[in-house]
């Protein structure tokens, strides 16, 4: 399986858009046929698979940063694209939740519909509204930073196992510069060795070739003292 962070980024590609594509499916057919409880509970499913794709999402700006620098923007639009259409189905699903809880309000007991010329608090229904979407804002908020923990902690596993790497690494070099130092050490002494043999080689052939010399020298007066006499 390749691990490295382009292939890894496309496998999260691919799943980010399986679940835009079920969450626009369910967005544009199931959930806008539905109303009370059922639509809730529906957007309450849409709503953690939103939480999924947001952690994909992370997931894929994680690995940008190892990627080579020649590629690194192709894949950073890719991630802003992906972004954008995110962005539109968690719209789209605030939207849909808003209108459940107006519609929720409507039908309630003490509910003024929003264009009742004869409701006796005409400020009733936007003071309602207002406080579910601080509501709403402020959940959003919390399952944001929630995944903003998650992502941190997985990020500094990361981060660990990076250094874990290196310090292997390092150690692997140490050992290298170790052995490479007694190499050199080695070498030296086979050098040294060496040259000793060569000294001994030509101090041998020296007193051979003064030998001979000797020898030739003694023949030549040997024969010398022939002739003479």
């Amino acid at each position: 399986m390749d691990s490295s962070p382009t292939a890894l980024f496309e496998d999260y590609d691919e799943d980010l858009k399986g679940l835009l594509a079920g969450l626009k499916a369910k967005l544009d057919g199931d959930v806008k046929s539905l109303d009370g409880e059922l639509r809730k509970a529906a957007l309450k499913k849409i709503a953690d698979e939103l939480d999924e794709a947001e952690e994909v999402i992370a997931q894929m700006d994680v690995e940008i940063p190892s990627m080579p620098v020649s590629i690194r923007k192709t894949f950073a639009d890719r991630l802003a694209t992906s972004r954008q259409a995110f962005d539109r189905v968690k719209k789209t699903v605030r939207e849909l939740r808003a209108d459940s809880a107006r519609a929720d309000l409507l039908s309630g007991p003490g509910g003024y519909p929003p264009d009742d010329p004869y409701a006796d608090e005409p400020s009733a229904f936007s003071t309602r509204t207002r406080l579910l979407a601080g509501t709403e804002t402020l959940s959003d908020g919390s399952r944001r930073l929630e995944n903003a923990q998650r992502i941190a902690l997985e990020t500094e596993d990361i981060g660990a196992g990076i250094l874990r790497d290196l310090r292997g690494q390092r150690e692997q070099i140490e050992h290298t510069r170790d052995t490479l130092g007694q190499a050199d050490s080695s070498i030296d002494r086979a050098a040294g060795t060496l040259k000793k043999m060569i000294y001994k080689m030509y101090q041998q052939k020296f007193v051979s070739a003064a030998i001979i010399g000797v020898l030739v020298i003694l023949i030549i007066l040997i024969l010398w003292s022939k002739i003479r006499g």
